[in-house]
């Protein structure tokens, strides 16, 4: 388990306090966070794969996976649509220019995660013997992580001061925090965790690489499979909703995203909403992209009081 899981954030704030403008520089570290969260997926996927009795569990882990990925569907879907009707957004019409090789180029990279973690899982069922340190090891690679991240959202050129002040971006950003936490909430019985686990597994917006590696650590591996596969579908089935929503209901199509409306699934919202859904989409995604380790920290740190 973590020791003191609110020790993530530090890396973070840290990182985000520091300014570069070397752009060589951030070129590498930008191939560095790409590297660095496929090591940490396959090693989520060796401590899956030496779970005692996995092939007993996957079953219950994918009725766990199931519960939580439904209900954050449900309640995030109801709630960014009441935000919708409160602060509508009229985005431009669709650009022509996206092209269906390319959302199949998304779709493939979203799968890419998948890989990762199968390959550490298959590893670690057949291969390799129990690595003590790999908790350890995936533990500082994260907060490597989270720094290098850390420097990237500071060093992007964005104005946090113009994020902050957002309204549309942040309003959408606090009712997806609002209806996971609801989400949790009602998984409370469901899951047979304590509330404050439950609450940190609703907590991913979408970061699965974050939600894989904290939730296992806290609460083994099991558990982090369950994170990062709700993440990961999180990714997967906003890529397909976005251009069915985002004519009508902006809001729907990126707060469901989740953290991923700052990079990922921006280029499928630019070229669906057009111009205008950008810097909505960014003021979100950027917002969430700080809350989700904040909100698995706390929720996490009140396993460990006492």
């Amino acid at each position: 388990m973590l020791t003191g899981a609110l020790l993530i954030l530090a890396p973070l704030f840290l990182g985000f306090a520091l300014s570069l403008e070397n752009r060589r520089l951030m070129t590498v570290i930008h191939y560095t966070v790409e590297a660095l969260v496929y090591f940490i997926l396959a090693l989520l996927g060796l401590g899956l794969g030496q779970i005692e009795g996995l092939t007993d569990q996957l079953g219950t882990m994918a009725s766990q996976m199931s519960a939580l990925v439904v209900a954050l569907f449900v309640a995030n879907m109801a709630g960014l649509w009441l935000f919708h009707r409160w602060r509508p957004m009229t985005p431009e019409h669709r650009e022509e220019t996206a092209g269906s090789t390319g959302y199949v180029r998304l779709f493939m990279a979203a799968l890419k995660p998948l890989l990762a973690v199968l390959l550490g899982m298959l590893a670690g069922y057949f291969l390799l013997p129990p690595l003590p340190q790999a908790e350890q090891l995936a533990t500082w690679s994260l907060m490597l992580l989270l720094f290098l991240i850390g420097l990237q959202l500071r060093n992007a050129g964005l104005s946090l001061r113009k994020l902050l002040m957002n309204t549309q971006g942040l309003g959408i950003a606090l009712m997806l925090v609002l209806s996971s936490l609801l989400a949790g909430v009602l998984l409370i019985p469901v899951l047979g965790l304590p509330w404050h686990d439950v609450l940190a597994l609703a907590s991913g917006f979408g970061w699965y690489s974050l939600s894989g590696i904290v939730i296992g650590d806290a609460l083994g591996p099991a558990w982090g499979g369950v994170a990062f596969m709700n993440d990961v579908l999180r990714e997967i089935i906003a890529l397909a909703i976005i251009p069915l929503v985002i004519g009508s209901r902006p809001a729907m199509a990126i707060g469901y995203g989740g953290a991923t409306s700052m990079d990922f699934t921006l280029p499928v919202i630019r070229s669906n909403g057009g111009l205008s859904c950008v810097p909505v989409a960014i003021a979100s995604g950027f917002l969430l992209s700080f809350l989700s380790p904040v909100l698995m920290g706390v929720f996490l740190s009140f396993g460990q009081v006492g």
